[in-house]
């Protein structure tokens, strides 16, 4: 039996998990698992795969996605531009263990965010610059979309929260939400921008899922906008984790 895992930590509610084994199950797949391992020392990571040789590959969350490069034998050219991993492939050769990182966290969000994009949605503001973001930054200098970054201090980002004014939010027509503010259980709070400024040419993506409709992408609906979670970018990039464990296998 082949094992496929997730590490990080805390592990609480896991979509992978859930996602994988109903994969599994809906298409007859018999010999592969697919289990959660709460890690906070990564040596504890090293051990998992090197004491268990059914061990094939991993998922990665936080807060591991960085720290976790120092394991790995090699890295996707994704992987390096964005420096965060969240797919580990496992080979074994004549006794010896290689690693290789990939980030499909960009293939995700770049095809779901693709199909919406109209000619209006050259540039973006994205809110947060955590592990998630380097992502989405990889991804949109990929499709030609020039972008700023938002955060809360002024030497992590372009622009604070309060630089912003309802000309630039209405200058910017696409608004990428890649901060945790509004996901559950804390779904009355959202980014504190000018959503006045939001009009129906504008396209709102949230990287939350949950829940489906966060209150950032409520106010932008109600303002005439377009608005897409992060739900599809989530299936995107664990279909995309299977394909390269797949050709691994």
């Amino acid at each position: 039996m082949k094992k496929l895992g997730l590490i990080g930590f805390p592990l609480g509610h896991s979509f992978s998990k859930k996602y994988y084994l109903n994969k599994f199950e809906k298409e007859g797949i018999t010999d592969i698992d697919y289990e959660l391992y709460p890690v906070e020392d990564l040596n504890d990571f090293r051990n998992i795969y090197e004491r268990d040789q059914q061990f094939v590959g991993f998922n990665v969350t936080i807060p591991h996605k960085r720290n976790v490069m120092t394991l790995l034998d090699e890295l996707s050219d994704e992987a390096t531009e964005i420096n965060a991993v969240n797919c580990v492939t496992i080979q074994r050769d004549n006794g010896k263990t290689r690693l290789k990182g990939f980030n499909t966290d960009a293939y995700g969000f770049e095809h779901s965010l693709h199909p919406l994009l109209t000619e209006k949605h050259r540039t973006a503001l994205v809110f947060g610059n955590g592990g998630a973001a380097q992502a989405v930054y990889y991804s949109l200098k990929k499709l030609n979309i020039s972008y700023q970054i938002v955060s809360r201090h002024k030497d992590t980002g372009d622009l604070t929260y309060d630089e912003l004014t309802e000309k630039i939010i209405a200058d910017n027509k696409l608004l990428i939400n890649c901060s945790p503010v509004g996901t559950f259980p804390d779904t009355d709070q959202c980014p504190q921008i000018p959503y006045d400024g939001i009009g129906d040419a504008h396209l709102l993506y949230d990287l939350i899922y949950n829940p489906e409709e966060t209150l950032f992408l409520k106010k932008g609906r109600e303002r005439g906008a377009a608005i897409k979670n992060g739900h599809e970018m989530l299936i995107l990039q664990a279909e995309r984790n299977w394909a390269i464990w797949n050709e691994a296998f």
